[in-house]
């Protein structure tokens, strides 16, 4: 019986890693690269995004509470589970222990993004749009902090597909899971471009 809860809730939680929560972050870093392009482009974009029928209801229900879920789940996974060195090899086990901490980096990150850009927001009345941000990213201590979070959430996102892969069988043997650590890599660099382009057009405007 506890084997197969530990089975279920690995299953659950590469899942809620990759649907719905990996691919809203590869959209909204993509929306927000609307930024490179000017600053009408991506208040457009914004703008779409916010005017959303029951945004407020898909945001709950498809990001903050599987966030949460996944966060809670991934927490209790890292208390039972038993790194296995014999198994996985030096890289695997290095990519487990930075799995573990980007994922309590991002999710430090996620909660104060969402303070910064949703809750004072709300309170004040204001608007998320490419001048709010601008304010931000310029300030050299957000910048740093911004990139950390981004490069972080990214990485737990592109790792955790490896996970994903292996955990729904679909990467079973040595060659599949060599591949998935390809994709993964590859996803890493393409995905982090974009993030962080998009923070160096917020704060150096270039």
């Amino acid at each position: 019986m506890v084997k197969q809860r530990e089975f279920f809730n690995r299953r659950l939680h590469s899942l809620l890693g990759v649907v719905p929560i990996g691919l809203f972050v590869v959209q909204h870093l993509i929306i927000n690269h609307f930024a490179v392009y000017g600053e009408e482009s991506f208040n457009q974009a914004a703008g779409f995004m916010g005017s959303l029928p029951f945004v407020i209801v898909l945001e709950v229900f498809v990001i903050y509470l599987p966030i949460l879920f996944h966060a809670v789940l991934g927490v209790y996974i890292v208390f039972v589970t038993k790194n296995n060195t014999r198994k996985y090899g030096f890289f695997r086990n290095w990519m487990f222990l930075l799995q573990r901490i980007t994922g309590v980096v991002t999710l430090v990150f996620i909660a104060f993004h969402v303070w910064q850009t949703r809750v004072q927001v709300f309170l004040s009345d204001a608007e998320v749009n490419y001048q709010m941000m601008e304010e931000i990213l310029t300030n050299p201590f957000w910048f740093t902090l911004y990139t950390i979070g981004v490069l972080s959430t990214i990485f737990h996102f592109a790792n955790g597909l490896w996970s994903f892969f292996v955990t729904w069988g679909l990467a079973q043997s040595p060659r599949s899971q060599k591949l998935v650590t390809y994709f993964s890599i590859a996803v890493f660099f393409i995905v982090s471009y974009i993030g962080v382009r998009t923070l160096i057009q917020f704060g150096f405007g270039v």
